[in-house]
């Protein structure tokens, strides 16, 4: 999760309040106990993963319980309106579960692969067999989750589209090889780190465009957010996760000591995780601009935020 800058949109035209509301035309007719209640502290479905979360209000809507959360540890930006299907129990059961996915998605992440022969054509062609060797083939429409009905899934036509450019693309294959291959990993703390780029970057906005809108500085911060809570649970390969269990001790922020090159990890990933974020087209528009805007800017400084020899890995 990341700053959707969905401000705790509402679905429909649900009012305001702490009580539990109907939608005027279920008014007579039979329907059943909420499952959860106001202040409940629940688990809760966003995407593959389990996140604790509180449930702030609860309105019975389209014949339906309706749950307005908020994730604990998140910016309340994220905070979502969402259907009982999307909700577990807080129970020590249930959080053997998220663990359980957890544990699952960075097990599909670091999943080992074996080498293949270089293609026929132009390096793009090599780059992009490797892409998806990595990371998975793309465009096909995502299955529900367990625990998540279909109906509140999106496919990935849905979800933000964020082509990487070539150079970056290759970038990762590069990172790929040396990290599964050759065993060698990025040393850390890394100079840029990810706070670093995102301050460059929001100093060349500024710049560039003199008045920064505050929906790109949620932006950041919502990119920010999304690495140091995704890192350890999608974008480590298996080779790296001791190494950074040693580097995250106490308050310490994974962007703090981390760099490009894992930062780069997280855009592959994030269509995917937005994908299950309630925003406005417009919203989801202007998001999708300011991202490839990022990348352009990644691409500009390659040289600079990125290791180019793997000189500095142990």
């Amino acid at each position: 999760m990341g700053s959707s800058n969905t401000g705790g949109g509402k679905p429909d035209s649900s009012g305001e309040g702490g009580d539990a509301r109907s939608d005027p035309s279920d008014s007579g007719s039979a329907r059943p106990e909420p499952s959860y209640s106001e202040e409940e502290t629940v688990l809760a479905f966003h995407g593959p993963l389990l996140y604790k979360a509180k449930v702030q209000k609860v309105e019975y809507r389209k014949k339906e319980w309706r749950h307005f959360v908020h994730y604990t540890g998140w910016s309340k930006n994220w905070d979502e309106w969402v259907g009982t299907e999307r909700l577990l129990k807080f129970t020590d059961e249930n959080i053997e579960r998220q663990k359980a996915l957890q544990k699952q998605a960075g097990d599909k992440n670091v999943k080992s692969r074996s080498s293949h022969n270089k293609p026929k054509g132009s390096n793009d062609a090599k780059t992009d067999k490797e892409e998806t060797k990595i990371f998975g083939s793309k465009g096909k429409k995502r299955k529900a989750y367990s625990g998540v009905e279909e109906k509140d899934t999106r496919s990935t036509e849905k979800a933000v589209s964020i082509p990487l450019p070539s150079t970056l693309k290759k970038q990762l294959v590069d990172n790929w090889e040396f990290t599964t291959q050759l065993g060698k990993l990025v040393k850390l703390p890394r100079t840029p780190n990810v706070d670093d780029i995102l301050k460059k970057y929001l100093d060349y906005r500024t710049k560039k465009d003199g008045l920064i809108s505050d929906s790109l500085g949620e932006i950041l911060k919502g990119i920010r957010c999304y690495f140091d809570k995704a890192l350890p649970e999608m974008l480590l390969y298996k080779k790296e996760c001791q190494q950074y269990e040693e580097a995250i001790v106490g308050n310490i922020s994974p962007s703090s000591v981390y760099g490009a090159e894992h930062l780069l990890r997280l855009f592959v990933k994030l269509p995917e995780l937005l994908a299950y974020v309630n925003m406005e087209e417009e919203a989801l528009s202007k998001l999708q601009q300011n991202l490839l805007d990022f990348l352009k800017y990644l691409q500009k400084n390659q040289s600079a935020f990125f290791l180019s020899s793997y000189d500095g890995m142990i």
